[in-house]
């Protein structure tokens, strides 16, 4: 048989396939987390076999009592090599070749038309994973939606001052020790350790809502949305011709009263745009204070811009200075030929540590993994 290598292996079956096995051992798993870990592939690769173990647990896996189960169904899947963590690539397709086969001799029997129905689904969602949300009919602008609906952005971490009772810490609980001791008539049997913990690190999601940016700003609102509800500590702010804060509106866990709510917050809903004033008003207003600091902050927005290129530019090195990381992400930046040469763009892109798409599913998808990567430094 001819070695089969990465680049031989079509990814969206293998996505398929993994997701198949899963859902027959009964965890769950929604259209939005086959397309996350789809993305989270793109991003990883598929040559490190603990990449794609991270990739698929961070995705797929949403409740504790499941991580036993997906290891044994990774490792059934992918094969574990004890020598290390290595893909085998010619087992992988080998198994993928045997369940496309046991998927056609099962005929009949219950639940079929679920599972047909299901493929179908997922099917037309695959095929508006790269389709512009510009060129969004209404139907596929409401499954859009209900996609983002169910998008889970997973928190990325950052290490703790604080330091936590442990068995196996890295440093000696002195007190908890000599407390212990005299328990025991002052002998110190047990020596007692402390280690430090991990934090959610926050999210600040600065949404840009003027007239150029209105059929985006509808469906990544939805994006801010599906971060608010379902992970910890994360601001939104709409950006316009004024700042107006947005995240008390998008805590309502019913989509559409949150996004309604979140609309009528804002005065200037698809109007102008002054978005270096508002980037501004944002690190003056709340970056200083400490909301941006340490924090991982994404500007959404085309990046066109009036005001003066020097505030634009300003704005964004604070902001750059006080976050751990700065994410720009532009709907434009798919289009064929496309350059940042609009002033606002132009100002600020030297001070993004991520320039990504924003344009569709897909990019939207691979935002949510770039979101949750982000590693434990400061």
């Amino acid at each position: 048989m001819a070695t089969t290598t990465p680049a031989d292996l079509d990814v969206d079956r293998l996505v398929t396939g993994f997701v198949h096995v899963l859902r027959r051992g009964g965890m769950s798993i929604t259209i939005s987390q086959s397309t996350l870990f789809r993305a989270a592939l793109d991003v990883v690769g598929l040559r490190e076999g603990l990449d794609v173990y991270w990739a698929g647990r961070s995705t797929l896996v949403l409740r504790q009592e499941h991580v036993a189960m997906f290891d044994a169904m990774f490792l059934a899947f992918f094969h574990h090599n004890t020598s290390g963590f290595s893909m085998r690539f010619d087992d992988v397709a080998e198994l993928m070749d045997q369940l496309a086969s046991d998927d056609g001799d099962d005929s009949g029997g219950d639940g079929g038309g679920d599972e047909e129905t299901e493929v179908l689904r997922f099917s037309r969602t695959e095929r508006l994973h790269e389709k512009d949300f510009g060129d969004f009919d209404e139907a596929e602008l409401r499954e859009a939606e209900r996609a983002m609906a169910e998008l889970r952005v997973r928190p990325a971490t950052r290490r703790s001052r604080r330091r936590r009772r442990s068995n196996h810490g890295d440093a000696h609980d002195l007190r908890r020790t000599v407390r212990a001791a005299m328990r025991r008539g002052g002998e110190p049997i047990d020596l007692l350790t402390t280690e430090t913990g991990d934090r959610n690190r926050r999210l600040v999601l600065l949404l840009d809502i003027s007239g150029s940016m209105e059929t985006y700003a509808k469906v990544l609102i939805r994006f801010a949305h599906a971060a608010v509800v379902g992970r910890g500590d994360v601001e939104v702010f709409a950006l316009g011709t004024r700042l107006t804060r947005i995240t008390r509106q998008l805590a309502t866990r019913d989509p559409e009263i949150a996004v309604a709510a979140a609309a009528g917050q804002v005065e200037d809903w698809s109007g102008g745009t002054r978005l270096g004033d508002s980037l501004d008003a944002f690190v003056r207003e709340w970056g200083l204070r400490g909301m941006a600091r340490g924090a991982i902050v994404v500007v959404l927005s085309d990046g066109w811009d009036r005001g003066e290129p020097t505030v634009m530019r300003e704005a964004m090195q604070r902001l750059q200075r006080l976050s751990h990381k700065l994410i720009w992400v532009n709907p434009l930046k798919a289009g064929p030929g496309y350059e940042p040469t609009a002033q606002g763009m132009a100002a600020a892109l030297p001070y993004c540590d991520a320039f990504i798409e924003g344009h569709c599913l897909r990019s939207v998808t691979e935002l949510a993994a770039v979101i949750s990567a982000a590693d434990h430094t400061d």
